[in-house]
């Protein structure tokens, strides 16, 4: 856009850009683009604006036909249809069962479930798939069954101490209190390893179903639920050993086996089988990313926490070994998230004492809500680190981002209700009216903004960027409200009225949809 309304609706660097290039002065480039601009009917006037700026000026009726497009597609889109109906597969969240689902998982959970609506609404056809590292090999899983069991003991009187580094929450107590009550004091005189085990199992399944229960709440669902276990259980760990193998990627080095991962753009090369005869994470990692290859996937998009960087070079590394990547194509895509602070009355929020170390995911839906903790999380990219002021986002005024933005729903909502209370004649003819009459400040920035929203679900989807929508709601609720302020919409004009009306019937459509994108309720009234 240009740096001033009145200068045109849109505004390009092209020139500047190309100048370089073609060895001639950017404004000579601007005016040799604008000379080869078409003589459309959308377009009113083009303008060398500075050192070789182009402002462009369009014509109502292309803004009017633009925003009639809007209405047209489908209720919560596709907007586009690039994926064409193709499979793809988004995975995120896949935490430990080891504990409640805390703030980081969270940020995971709206960044992952909002690329999956994202990629929906262009066309792919999206499973969402939770992946549970549930391994018994896994050092955190050992620790946790033996904190557990600790638990267990000390419900009986017993003088036992949790393990130095095993999980010391509350809910530890609470699934050990469970199971004293399933199971009574029969364990107390079973081996200390086979307690452990079974103690493991019954906590991990009770945990997996917190997991779902708390998503649920979050407003994410999962198409599959994938075991790691499984992975090893259904011999898939070590069948991708024995091909990595065959293929002559592997070698043994200090009692380990190795893949030769930097044949392949790694760093380093990395342990597949430990010392001990256990498969590292790499390998069932490896194992379980060909089970999402063999399904059939156009792409697939994992959503980690930035803990998770070191792992995907490596992984991309394996997959190019495999010959499932290449250096031309990139069939995982990554998406890597910064951590989350809550703060509140200035002070970091540091602990929830359920969850242990951290803020647990309920807590945080018990304090701001699904709506707010989703916008929040959503807020801004994934790359950067994230505060959420719980003070901030519960507030019911425009300081809130939320609310300031379903407001504006809530706004579009309260002009229609009023417009059939009175039975206002303008309802019948607002998909026909005259456009020209918006040419008001407010009503012209409302505009632009509005046909810019195709374009951002499309940019949105395709670099794997949610909170370019969220960005987006939050200007566009801006400019909705300062459109309200200043221009009435149900009036004695009667063509005025109309157009108006179809004017805000766009920016309620838009509202609608792109809060169904991130996950938030878009109500009619507050």
């Amino acid at each position: 856009m240009p740096p001033q309304d009145d200068l045109g609706d849109f505004a390009t660097n092209l020139a500047l850009v190309l100048s370089r290039s073609v060895g001639r002065p950017p404004a000579e480039v601007a005016d040799l683009l604008i000379s080869f601009l078409p003589n459309r009917d959308w377009l009113e006037k083009a303008d060398l604006a500075g050192p070789g700026f182009i402002n462009v000026t369009v014509r109502p009726s292309w803004f009017c036909e633009s925003l009639s497009q809007i209405l047209d597609v489908p209720e919560k889109g596709p907007y586009w249809d690039i994926g064409q109906s193709e499979k793809v597969q988004v995975e995120f969240v896949s935490a430990n069962p080891t504990g409640p689902l805390q703030i980081g998982n969270a940020r995971g959970a709206a960044i992952g479930d909002t690329i999956a609506n994202l990629l929906a609404t262009i066309c792919y056809r999206v499973d969402r798939e939770y992946y549970i590292n549930d391994v018994w090999v896994s050092g955190q899983i050992q620790r946790f069954g033996k904190s557990l069991e600790a638990r267990y003991r000390q419900l009986f009187g017993e003088d036992t101490e949790i393990p130095e580094d095993g999980y010391k929450g509350d809910y530890l107590i609470e699934l050990a209190q469970k199971l004293v009550t399933e199971v009574g004091d029969q364990y107390l005189a079973v081996p200390s390893e086979e307690r452990v085990r079974v103690f493991n199992d019954l906590a991990l399944k009770q945990i997996t179903n917190q997991h779902k229960e708390v998503l649920l709440r979050f407003g994410v669902r999962f198409d599959q639920w994938v075991s790691e276990q499984w992975l090893y259980d259904t011999g898939r760990v070590r069948r991708t050993l024995d091909r990595l193998t065959d293929l002559g990627l592997t070698y043994r080095s200090e009692d380990a086996v190795w893949l030769s991962t930097s044949r392949f753009g790694d760093e380093e090369d990395r342990v597949l089988v430990r010392q001990t005869g256990a498969p590292t994470y790499l390998a069932s990692d490896i194992a379980y990313h060909i089970y999402k290859w063999e399904r059939g996937y156009r792409f697939a998009v994992v959503v980690w926490g930035a803990d998770h960087h070191g792992h995907a070079p490596r992984l991309h590394a394996a997959l190019k070994a495999l010959g499932i990547e290449d250096e031309e194509k990139t069939w995982l895509r990554v998406v890597l998230y910064q951590l989350v602070r809550l703060v509140r009355a200035g002070e970091v929020v540091r602990m929830s004492k359920r969850a242990g170390e951290l803020v647990a995911l309920d807590d945080l839906l018990d304090w701001i809500g699904k709506d707010a903790a989703r916008f929040f999380l959503l807020l801004r990219s994934a790359d950067a680190h994230l505060d959420i002021d719980l003070d901030t986002a519960t507030q019911k005024t425009p300081d809130n981002p939320v609310y300031y933005v379903q407001y504006a729903h809530a706004r579009c909502a309260s002009i229609f209700r009023t417009a059939r209370e009175r039975n206002h004649p303008a309802l019948s003819l607002y998909r026909k009216s005259d456009f020209s009459l918006l040419n008001s400040l407010s009503e012209k920035r409302l505009i632009r903004h509005l046909i810019l929203f195709p374009d951002t679900v499309r940019e949105a989807a395709l670099s794997l960027s949610p909170h370019l929508i969220t960005q987006y709601l939050v200007q566009l609720a801006d400019r909705f409200h300062d459109f309200y302020e200043r221009c009435r919409v149900l009036t004695d004009d009667l063509t005025l009225s109309a157009a108006r009306l179809f004017l805000v019937s766009v920016a309620q459509r838009v509202l609608r949809d792109a809060l169904s994108f991130i996950g938030v309720d878009a109500p009619e009234q507050m």
